[in-house]
C-alpha cells in the first residue's frame, strides 16, 4: 500500500530468475494486464511461455498479443516470481515504505538491475566462478561512481 491505497507490483523474470520488467500499478485487471504485457513483448519478442497466477484477467490479453505462447497458470508455477520479490520487500522495510507510486516505480526499476550485476545467482556458479563475477561487479559499479562523480 502506498497512501493508503493499494497498488500491484508485476514483475517478469526470465528462466534464469533474472527481473526483465517491473511495473507498479493501482489496477489489477484485464487492461492493466495488456499495458504490461505489451510493454514486455515489444522489449523482449514474444514468449514461448507465459507462466503466471492464476488470476483470469491474464487469459485475454496473452491470447491476442502472444497468440503462440503457451500459457500455464498452475498452482505454485509461479514461485519463482513470488521469490524475487524478497530483496524488493526487505529494501522496503529499510526505507520505511514508498511514498508515491512515482518513487516506487522509479526505485524499483533501478534497484532490480543494479541487483542482476551485484549479485550473481551464487546456486549456479562455481566458487571460483563467482569470485570472479562479485570482483567484476565491483570494479564495474566503482566505475560508475567514479564516471558520475568526475
Amino acid at each position: 500500500t502506498i497512501r493508503g491505497k493499494k497498488h500491484w507490483l508485476w514483475r517478469a523474470i526470465d528462466a534464469n530468475g533474472d527481473v526483465l520488467d517491473i511495473l507498479v500499478q493501482t489496477r489489477r485487471n484485464a487492461k492493466a494486464a495488456k499495458r504490461f504485457f505489451q510493454r514486455l513483448f515489444t522489449l523482449f519478442g514474444e514468449p514461448r511461455v507465459v507462466i503466471t497466477d492464476k488470476l483470469r484477467s491474464y487469459i485475454q490479453p496473452i491470447s491476442k498479443l502472444a497468440p503462440g505462447a503457451d500459457h500455464r497458470a498452475y498452482r505454485g508455477s509461479n514461485n519463482a516470481i513470488e521469490v524475487s520479490h524478497r530483496p524488493t520487500r526487505k529494501r522496503e522495510k529499510i526505507f520505511g515504505r514508498f511514498k508515491s507510486h512515482r518513487q516506487a516505480q522509479r526505485f524499483l526499476s533501478a534497484h532490480d538491475q543494479i541487483n542482476l550485476i551485484s549479485r550473481p545467482r551464487r546456486y549456479r556458479l562455481t566458487a571460483t566462478s563467482y569470485r570472479h563475477a562479485r570482483t567484476d561487479a565491483f570494479s564495474l559499479r566503482s566505475d560508475y561512481t567514479a564516471e558520475m562523480a568526475a
